[in-house]
């Protein structure tokens, strides 16, 4: 009998694009050898040129959804992105509390192409309840400056926002630098035991669409792998950063990635 795969389940927004949200995580979470499961939050309408529409899933349904996958084929680990209003990160928090299972936690604010994922109301409910839930929270620059309430302008100010941020009850921080300017880019992995400092060459590309999904399933996927979370975290930047080097020059905007770079061909 083969062994079983490490299960996520994944809590998102889709993306009819296919690069983001709930299709880059699905992909992601299998070219990486786990089991994907989803609950979809929100449906959204967009391609690589941006979102041009969102329709909420009913919160009843959303928690229905949680509750059936995790009753029946439960999860190693949960990720969530795109949850978008209060009402849903509440029903989401409420819905896999029971389960007490390690959640990585993507605080999707904003798409690639500047469009509000989360509505400004619900910024403290994310703060105040999902996130002292998570073993990991992954916030590029914008979403940490956001949780942190403070401007990021180098690594020193990485670190404090990732100290204000981890306060906030989780675990663990991963924030990804991503935004800051220069040829070499640092994410620097924050516990209250140490903090670790990544780096990789910037790759100048617009084929980035969907980089920040596939990291926080990347360490998911890892986590629910029993990796320890430095191996998770390092292994995942370099999955991302092939992706990012594969792109497959889809579309006339920011492009996706190639999530299936670890396929045979």
């Amino acid at each position: 009998m083969t062994q079983a795969k490490a299960r996520v389940l994944l809590i998102g927004g889709s993306d009819s694009g296919g690069g983001a949200g709930i299709q880059g995580d699905l992909k992601t979470v299998t070219c990486l050898g786990g089991y994907a499961t989803t609950a979809i939050t929100a449906l959204t309408a967009q391609n690589t040129l941006g979102v041009f529409g969102i329709s909420d899933v009913p919160d009843s349904f959303v928690a229905d959804q949680i509750k059936l996958v995790l009753d029946d084929i439960g999860a190693d680990t949960i990720k969530t992105g795109m949850l978008h209003n209060k009402s849903t990160i509440e029903i989401v928090a409420n819905t896999i509390a029971p389960f007490n299972i390690p959640l990585v936690l993507d605080p999707v604010m904003f798409a690639k192409g500047g469009a509000a994922l989360l509505r400004p109301d619900a910024l403290d409910t994310l703060k105040n309840v999902l996130i002292p839930m998570a073993a990991l929270i992954t916030p590029n620059i914008p979403e940490a400056e956001f949780l942190a309430d403070m401007k990021i302008a180098n690594e020193d100010d990485m670190r404090k926002a990732a100290d204000i941020i981890l306060k906030l009850g989780c675990k663990a921080v991963l924030l990804k630098g991503g935004h800051m300017e220069g040829d070499t880019l640092v994410d620097i992995l924050e516990t209250s035991e140490n903090s670790q400092r990544f780096i990789q060459k910037r790759i100048e590309t617009s084929h980035t669409h969907g980089t920040g999904c596939a990291l926080a399933s990347a360490i998911a996927t890892g986590i629910a792998q029993q990796l320890p979370l430095p191996e998770a975290v390092a292994r995942a930047r370099d999955y991302v950063r092939k992706a990012i080097e594969l792109a497959p020059n889809i579309g006339k905007g920011h492009g996706p990635l190639e999530h299936a770079h670890t396929l045979a061909k």
